[in-house]
């Protein structure tokens, strides 16, 4: 009879709580309706309206193209910058050094970031002077704005080619059927970057043995060293780890990582 009469009364608790929720909620509801335009003063709406000039068309325009490049800017920032030689270079140390997630990813990254900022701070003092400033002075239109923008990306992508690498160039002024000779400068930007991408992944993976050279003679020296002692079941990472990282910091690593890479870029 006990248990029956506890089983009872949290049946009636439980319901007696319900209900108080059901009636808080109501109340809550009913409050809102009633005072709809105390507690929603605004209304909002999208529509599309004609246009009443030339010029109400003419903003819509730039406002579209405003949007498009803002959601390709990643794209333009890893396309025709120096962001891609950076973070594969970055991500050869971290690899060769045998860290696994050390620095982690988002380190790597905010770290080429900063580097690219850096490195395309004269390009990016040029595009303001020549493309920008001049279109908020209204001084030249969206269009010549752009091709002022293009001409100074293009002459950036174009000093990183060496005399010795021009393959990468050469193969898609072939692919294209542009009549040579040819200036660069007068290239279209659909042959410049994906040269430009491809010279850049050339040099970075360049980059990118030489910095492995000296961790492989590391991983060499301690395996061949555990094998003269009969130690052939533990792991030569576990003892290479602390000689690579003690030889980096000793050395100065990343101070040298990060001059190289500003150095390798040839800005205007």
């Amino acid at each position: 009879m006990n248990i029956l009469t506890k089983k009872t009364r949290g049946r009636k608790s439980i319901k007696t709580l319900l209900s108080v929720l059901v009636c808080g909620i109501t109340f809550f509801v009913c409050s809102i309706t009633a005072n709809a335009q105390t507690v929603f003063p605004f209304r909002f709406s999208i529509g599309v309206d004609p246009s009443q000039s030339t010029e109400d068309v003419a903003l819509s325009i730039q406002i579209l193209i405003l949007l498009t490049v803002l959601s390709l800017a990643p794209s333009i920032l890893i396309m025709m910058t120096s962001f891609v030689r950076t973070v594969i270079v970055l991500s050869f140390v971290r690899n060769a050094i045998g860290t696994q997630q050390m620095p982690p990813g988002q380190v790597i990254i905010s770290l080429a970031l900063f580097l690219t900022f850096f490195t395309m701070t004269p390009v990016l003092t040029q595009l303001n002077d020549t493309a920008l400033q001049p279109y908020i002075r209204e001084e030249i239109t969206i269009e010549d704005a752009l091709g002022e923008a293009s001409d100074t990306m293009k002459v950036f992508m174009l000093r990183q080619f060496s005399e010795k690498d021009q393959k990468p160039l050469e193969l898609f002024v072939s692919l294209a059927q542009i009549p040579v000779p040819v200036r660069p400068e007068e290239l279209p930007m659909t042959v410049v970057i994906p040269a430009f991408l491809i010279n850049e992944l050339t040099k970075a993976f360049q980059m990118g043995f030489f910095i492995y050279i000296p961790f492989l003679i590391i991983d060499m020296v301690v395996a061949s060293t555990l094998m003269s002692m009969g130690m052939m079941m533990l792991p030569p990472v576990m003892i290479s780890l602390p000689f690579k990282i003690l030889l980096f910091i000793s050395v100065d690593g990343w101070n040298l990582v990060a001059e190289t890479i500003l150095r390798s870029f040839n800005s205007l």
